[in-house]
């Protein structure tokens, strides 16, 4: 007997609407772009064009998964580590669950991340002249979240029980608004005037998920944009930027994610004292992946942070026509040696450093650990960590 997208979503999730607490969180439920995005894209993809996008081919996933699974990197990512440290399967992607995945065991949780998503929709950027081409917008994806939650749960009551266990994570988003303006030839200056537009689009989806009952909320910020190999290879040769002598980093552009972080944070301070009876966690991505910019020696990428894995060779092994899965493309053997995997994902082993910074580190605010204290750490990626 066949089955709809639909029944199996409505069976996945209705098993949260009404399952026991154990632990700390029943269920994670991601939005986002490509740091999240667990196989989203890939299948929107080949549903809308037949075409599946360049991370659907290896040498993506291979690593940990050992086949691309739409995951833009060579294997997991922070989320996928988020799950496995709590105990849970790795959270599948909103389009997947009718077809990839058995949904035995899966009531915890469902990814709405879609690479080159952005905060804001399309026609902010259209009427600047920037072309976007994931309609996957923040609100499209917590509009998909929304309609799934009224086919599940009878109730508002259901609905607050669901998000009252529910882990969310909302982002990493906004880079994307970033990074297609300023592909597309615009200067840091102009982009600039975009990010309170960003973060308002970034907490008004706060506000949403705090209304329909979420309790525990992460909200990441930007990474330190001026470290990635595709800005290294754009800017390359230029007068207009500066670079920090301590990492090879663009200052103009880290200093610009660091105003987008500065606001979003005023931000959540000022929701934090609305709703003190939320967890309102910052993941601070910039610090947590600085770390190795500045030392990449110290924490095993002998093969530096700047420099991408794969990609079309260059001083940072990254060429814009020549994609990472591109047949004139080059990989590297060691990936966990290198930071970077294709000039603007990073590599599992950089999501994983990033992951404990944050998670079982300092790097987030309050602190996740002292929210989840029952919360038992298991070993990830070979790497353990006490309870």
């Amino acid at each position: 007997m066949a089955y709809s997208s639909t029944f199996y979503l409505v069976l996945i999730l209705s098993l949260t609407c009404n399952l026991f607490v154990y632990g700390c969180y029943t269920s994670i439920i991601s939005f986002g772009d490509s740091l999240a995005d667990t196989g989203n894209m890939k299948l929107l993809s080949i549903k809308s064009t037949g075409v599946a996008p360049r991370f659907a081919f290896p040498p993506y996933g291979e690593t940990y998964f050992h086949k691309p699974t739409g995951r833009c990197s060579n294997g997991r990512l922070i989320i996928d580590f988020i799950a496995e440290s709590l105990g849970m399967p790795l959270i599948p992607p909103f389009e997947a669950v009718s077809t990839t995945f058995d949904v035995t065991g899966l009531g915890q949780g469902v990814n709405y991340a879609v690479a080159g998503a952005t905060a804001l929709d399309p026609s902010f950027h259209e009427a600047r002249g920037v072309y976007v081409k994931t309609n996957a917008s923040l609100g499209v994806q917590l509009g998909w979240f929304k309609q799934s939650l009224s086919s599940i749960c009878h109730s508002h009551l259901d609905i607050k029980r669901l998000l009252r266990h529910s882990l969310i994570l909302l982002g990493e988003i906004g880079g994307n608004d970033y990074n297609h303006a300023l592909e597309s030839g615009k200067s840091i200056d102009e982009v600039e005037t975009y990010v309170p537009f960003v973060v308002k689009a970034i907490i008004s989806a706060l506000n949403e998920l705090i209304d329909l009952g979420a309790k525990t909320l992460v909200i990441p910020g930007n990474l330190p944009i001026g470290c990635s190999a595709t800005y290294l290879t754009i800017f390359y040769g230029s007068n207009e930027v500066q670079y920090d002598n301590a990492t090879g980093c663009i200052t103009q552009l880290n200093n610009f994610a660091k105003y987008h972080n500065e606001l979003l944070k005023t931000e959540l301070n000022n929701i934090r004292e609305i709703h003190p009876e939320v967890n309102i966690v910052y993941a601070d991505y910039y610090n947590a992946a600085m770390q190795a910019f500045l030392s990449p020696q110290n924490y095993g990428f002998t093969n530096g942070a700047l420099k991408a894995c794969c990609g079309g060779e260059g001083p940072f092994n990254y060429n814009s026509s020549i994609a990472c899965s591109d047949p004139l493309a080059t990989s590297c053997a060691e990936p966990d040696a290198y930071f970077n995997w294709d000039g603007l994902h990073l590599t599992e082993a950089a999501y994983r450093f990033v992951f404990k910074s944050l998670f079982e580190g300092p790097y987030t605010t309050p602190q996740f650990r002292s929210l989840c204290p029952t919360s038992r750490f298991l070993f990830v990626g070979g790497l353990s960590s006490s309870i």
